[in-house]
């Protein structure tokens, strides 16, 4: 027998990981855009998840933001119908706010959830890979958000539903993807948005990464998906500690919610600004930015008396020994 590209044997083994993870049996969803990293994870779950008797659907979402998109999409559904998978496609308007990407990326999402619970899936499989995860970190990097952005995509993640979403290929090289259609005869669409300089990502793709590559040496997208990585245990170990600790100190208060005082000057800055920020996001549904956080640390930290801290959709005052969230009047 001729022996299997390594392209081929990486991608299936690490597709074959991350459905080991389901039930034998679990029905799951492949994103499928038709290009090269979505369309190797399709291939590599059609024939991993046959051994495991595991139903699989392809979904092509249509954005309708290029001309002949339409064929694209029922391009990338024949594909995958000849690789013994069921194939949908499904048109969407995108509109919204956060520009075209944000926009495209929430109806994509969207209706990857609903065809999911259509067909009773497990999960939902992504084809991001290792530089998609390079990327991502060096644009929270440059944008300065944070700890939380400079995570980058986690691997596995379940949603409120019990919908897991999974990235199996977050340790594979773009380049395996093409190799693997390569070694499988599959021919992959190239979106002609991933040329597109308007596109920051694009920029940092095809200008940042190879010049830092190019000055500092290789192996920088492996080094920025590591630093996710790092960060993403942290994350944990944090989010951990807040679970721990939230319970003994948050009290719920009229239209809002209240916290300790006394019980967040005692932890220190890091853990003190994480217990705002979820009590915030969890009560209220807002995300803070850094200067709102310290903002609110003030009233603990370096209180002089000031007033409330109006903030998107709440405000925050301290009254005695607490430090009271309220709900913004609507």
């Amino acid at each position: 027998m001729p022996s299997l590209k390594p392209a081929v044997a990486e991608i299936r083994l690490a597709v074959r990981s991350a459905l080991a993870e389901l039930a034998e049996g679990s029905t799951v969803v492949v994103a499928l855009s038709g290009g090269a990293d979505s369309l190797a994870l399709a291939a590599a779950t059609a024939f991993e998840a046959s051994k495991r008797r595991m139903p699989v659907t392809s979904v092509t979402v249509d954005h309708g933001l290029q001309d002949a998109s339409a064929e694209v999409a029922a391009r990338a559904a024949r594909i995958a119908a000849g690789l013994g998978i069921e194939a949908l496609v499904v048109r969407v308007d995108v509109d919204g706010d956060g520009g075209p990407e944000a926009a495209a990326r929430a109806a994509r999402y969207r209706v990857l959830r609903d065809a999911a619970a259509d067909v009773g899936a497990s999960a939902v499989l992504l084809g991001h890979t290792l530089d998609d995860q390079a990327e991502t970190v060096l644009l929270g990097l440059a944008r300065g958000s944070g700890a939380a952005s400079l995570q980058g995509m986690a691997p596995a993640r379940e949603d409120e539903d019990g919908l897991r979403w999974l990235r199996p290929l977050l340790g594979v090289r773009r380049e395996t993807t093409r190799e693997f259609c390569t070694a499988s005869a599959l021919d992959p669409w190239d979106d002609p948005h991933n040329l597109d300089d308007r596109f920051a990502r694009v920029r940092v793709r095809e200008t940042v990464l190879p010049v830092l590559e190019a000055e500092l040496g290789p192996g920088i997208a492996e080094a920025l998906a590591r630093t996710a990585e790092q960060l993403r245990e942290d994350a944990e170990a944090f989010d951990d500690m807040i679970h721990e600790t939230i319970e003994d100190i948050v009290e719920h208060a009229e239209a809002g919610i209240s916290v300790s005082v006394a019980a967040l000057a005692a932890n220190p800055a890091a853990l003190r600004n994480r217990i705002i920020r979820f009590v915030v996001d969890s009560e209220f549904g807002v995300s803070l930015t850094r200067t709102q956080t310290v903002e609110v640390a003030r009233l603990v930290t370096d209180w002089t008396g000031q007033g409330p801290i109006d903030l998107p959709g709440c405000s925050a005052v301290r009254r005695g020994g607490q430090l009271v969230f309220t709900a913004s009047a609507r």
